[in-house]
């Protein structure tokens, strides 16, 4: 009986739409649709038996409102469209399915259905039929069950295999599914923003995962290598100085995408812009791993500290034409991703088989709604856009002048108070470092990592560069008039060696990922100072540890925002491997027994935070130019003689006095790169005497002092020891009664 009425009544809602087009009267036409559907609606929903109604275009996506879920879905080429409903993430098949009629579910390019008595938890996928046509870019295949691009969560049941999804056939038994979300439940305890500026920013990379996952993190078990895990290091992370952490990749991502045998660690592999990674909850699940991300925002935001993503927008997990099809391809192969216009192949700009087609309008408000779903449920309080040059190319990969999606970004009213980060240069040459569009972009400065390394190394020719770096690049970002925190200055970041491994290796040892060591970059601008890897021997272990104490110094002293990558500040090693993006283990893992081991280096580096950020005005810059603030500060460059400053190419030391135009302190800071002692004479000073804030030859705790703390320095001239660094600083107010030390 309930059959026939369904039946009935779908038989009138599709009469009457078609008097209501024959007559030209849609309007009146929909409402007696709608009239007729909320008759049935009320008559099932008493009875909690699933029922349909035509739904609406929007939102995308699965949205639960009273009585049930609307599905909403793009498809321009699209000639049928079925939703299945999965008891769950291990099902072999629907226990129901609705095949949507264009007549009733269908409006320009959007497919849509109600479907009552469902909700929060409901699992669900698509098929999605059209041409097969792979040389015009069309790549429809109804065999294959395909995620919903806009789901806030995705399942993997036991048996599914990315294998089936590349494979010819039906994959119903073996596929991943979406899930309804109702965000309405979580408990944000009145959360708010820390928004700090960025003048006192200290930004912390990390691997959500790999933070917590070592034998050694001293977390419980069950949250080894998860948010919560996370969460048990706050007080960590808070006792570093750090304002903000930004995550390595959290949108869910498919950890079977690598070599055979290994695992996708770093997770650049998205297969969902929404989703939270369900493996990095405590239970391993897609529900749950959203609260425990909220949760995690929440309690950083209680500990000062912001959140930023690492978003990947550039690619996905699909692959080339050889690659699995999990929605993007099997909906709208040329709304998603840049195709050869004449054969159909993929576009390859990200180095990961296929480049997104960003700034087609589809895409484009794709990421546009990604980034304020992120902002507007999540809490997020910035994201670093991996690749972000991809994301500047056109439909047939040229670099646009005015790419619409990166102004849209900039200048967006709901994402006007986050951070928004560029790793500014893509996999096929684009390198825009310096020069990329907007007003509010912040940049990963690549070149400041490798003239900083390469300086400290030793190389000739690099005083001017590295003098450039430490003021923030004006060479770079003066001439279009941009802020002093533009440059997000790094040494090492996820991707490369980390601190201890670039004065430990020569040469990369990538041999663990199978690809017989020629994955990775060959140029690390590294050195071993005498030994490859670990070693005993005092001299060069005694460098080594003053090397990382150098490139410390001088990240947290120049001008722009600090990144400092996870376990840096311990010397954490991943054994030469300079791309660990497939070795989910200890070569990537924090080792919390360097904590104790390297503790004076993790001093070192705190006192650092702190110098940075205990000005009392450090907002004094923050809406001036870079231009203005080296216009203030007045500098003046030395050599080991006051004002004169040796920028030969063999010149290896440089030194600076700063002046700051509010406090009226005066900095003095001397960088030793040769190989051998130099005795430096100390300028003359406009206040009072200098007093001795660093210096990297001296053994803790004499190697950095709180600025108040720091001995009175009563000579003339200082000997600065080879490859070293020395900090001296003249209070405008001071006392004048410490000892010479």
């Amino acid at each position: 009986m309930l059959v026939m009425q369904v039946g009935a009544v779908v038989a009138l809602i599709a009469l009457a739409l078609k008097k209501a087009e024959t007559e030209n009267h849609k309007d009146d036409g929909m409402n007696r649709v709608d009239e007729l559907g909320t008759s049935l609606s009320t008559a099932l929903a008493a009875d909690n038996q699933i029922y349909t109604l035509p739904g609406e275009a929007f939102p995308l996506g699965s949205s639960v409102r009273e009585g049930g879920v609307n599905f909403s879905l793009y498809s321009k080429d699209a000639t049928r469209v079925t939703l299945h409903l999965f008891a769950s993430a291990d099902a072999t098949g629907p226990f129901r399915s609705f095949e949507l009629s264009p007549a009733l579910h269908k409006r320009g390019h959007y497919w849509f259905i109600f479907v009552g008595n469902i909700g929060h938890g409901q699992y669900y996928g698509f098929q999605v039929d059209g041409p097969w046509r792979p040389e015009r870019g069309l790549r429809f295949d109804s065999d294959k069950i395909l995620i919903d691009p806009y789901s806030h969560a995705v399942g993997f049941g036991r048996s599914y295999s990315r294998q089936r999804a590349i494979d010819p056939g039906d994959n119903m038994d073996a596929c991943m599914k979406s899930i309804v979300v109702d965000h309405s439940d979580f408990d944000w305890q009145g959360d708010v923003a820390p928004r700090h500026s960025l003048t006192d920013t200290i930004i912390y990379e990390m691997h959500v995962a790999g933070f917590t996952r070592h034998p050694s993190s001293g977390v419980n078990a069950a949250k080894k290598g998860t948010f919560s895990g996370i969460i048990e290091k706050i007080p960590y992370l808070k006792s570093l100085g750090v304002t903000a952490v930004e995550l390595m990749p959290v949108q869910q991502f498919d950890i079977d995408d690598a070599p055979e045998g290994r695992d996708n660690y770093w997770g650049y592999s998205p297969i969902n812009f929404f989703a939270v990674h369900a493996d990095y909850s405590v239970e391993k699940a897609p529900l749950s791993a959203i609260d425990e991300f909220k949760t995690l925002v929440r309690e950083l935001h209680k500990a000062d500290i912001e959140v930023i993503l690492d978003v990947v927008f550039n690619h996905t997990s699909e692959g080339d034409e050889h690659g699995p099809t999990f929605c993007f391809k099997g909906l709208q192969n040329g709304a998603y991703y840049l195709l050869d216009k004449k054969t159909g192949s993929y576009g390859n700009y990200s180095g990961c088989g296929n480049t997104c087609n960003a700034n087609h309008s589809v895409l484009r408000r794709m990421i546009i709604d990604a980034l304020h779903y992120w902002v507007t449920e999540m809490h997020v309080d910035g994201f670093r856009f991996d690749l972000a040059s991809v994301l500047a190319r056109d439909s047939q990969g040229h670099p646009m002048k005015e790419p619409p999606l990166l102004w849209s970004i900039d200048s967006d009213p709901i994402l006007c108070s986050t951070k928004i980060i560029a790793e500014a240069w893509d996999a096929a040459g684009l390198y825009q470092v310096g020069s990329f569009i907007g007003d509010r972009w912040n940049e990963w400065n690549g070149k400041y990592r490798d003239d900083v390394r390469a300086f400290w190394r030793g190389d000739a020719g690099y005083v001017s560069r590295f003098a450039s770096r430490i003021l923030g690049s004006p060479d770079m970002y003066c001439s279009q008039h941009h802020s002093p925190h533009r440059s997000v200055n790094f040494i090492c970041a996820h991707d490369g060696f980390t601190l201890n491994d670039l004065v430990s290796y020569s040469e990369k040892h990538n041999e663990a990922n199978g690809e017989g060591n020629r994955d990775g970059d060959n140029h690390n601008l590294s050195s071993n100072y005498g030994v490859e890897g670990p070693t005993e021997i005092a001299e060069i272990e005694s460098l080594r540890h003053r090397q990382c104490k150098n490139m410390m110094a001088t990240l947290f002293l120049s001008l722009g925002t600090p990144m400092l990558n996870m376990g840096d500040e311990v010397r954490r090693t991943q054994q030469g491997n300079n791309n660990a993006y497939c070795q989910d283990n200890e070569i990537s893992w924090f080792d919390w027994g360097l904590v104790d081991t390297h503790r004076d280096l993790l001093r070192f580096v705190t006192h650092l935070s702190q110098l940075r950020t205990a000005e009392p005005t450090i907002d004094w810059n923050m809406h001036m130019s870079l231009n203005s603030v080296l216009e203030d500060v007045g500098i003046r460059w030395h050599g080991i003689q006051p004002d004169q400053p040796d920028w030969s190419e063999n010149s290896h030391s440089i030194a600076l006095t700063v002046y700051h135009p509010i406090t009226q302190d005066e900095l003095y800071v001397i960088c030793n790169a040769f190989w051998d002692p130099l005795e430096f004479t100390l300028p003359d000073r406009h206040c009072s005497d200098w007093h001795l804030v660093i210096n990297t030859a001296k053994p803790s705790p004499h190697d950095i002092y709180p600025i108040d703390e720091a001995p009175l320095y009563t000579r003339d001239t200082i000997l600065a020891t080879g490859r070293s660094m020395i900090v001296m600083v003249a209070k405008a107010t001071t006392q004048k009664s410490q000892q010479d030390r």
